[in-house]
């Protein structure tokens, strides 16, 4: 995979308290990732990116939600999402990232 791919696949990690608790308990991070990309594409970005070794990668597409406003109804777009399984001792930083 190129470099400039491995840009494309991760759009940045994904902060929420759900994020939180998988990080704590399962070792786990969350990404927010192209619609398009594939587990195995996932999974090579982050290794590259990051310097750790992946365990196993669970994606799922977050539907856009239908919002209402004065002009009628608008629609958020759909997105994608990848919990990614670090193997046992590994660990991200995301403020010294390389």
């Amino acid at each position: 995979m190129n470099q400039e791919r491995v840009f494309q696949v991760l759009e940045g990690p994904h902060a929420s308290e759900k994020a939180a608790i998988v990080a704590d308990a399962n070792n786990q991070y969350v990404f927010k990732v192209a619609i398009d990309a594939s587990k195995a594409e996932i999974k090579k970005s982050v290794e590259q990116l990051f310097k750790v070794k992946v365990s196993n990668v669970n994606t799922l597409r977050v539907k856009g939600k239908v919002k209402r406003n004065r002009n009628g109804f608008s629609t958020k777009s759909t997105w994608k999402k990848a919990y990614v399984r670090l193997e046992q001792g590994q660990e991200i930083d995301f403020a010294v990232a390389e």
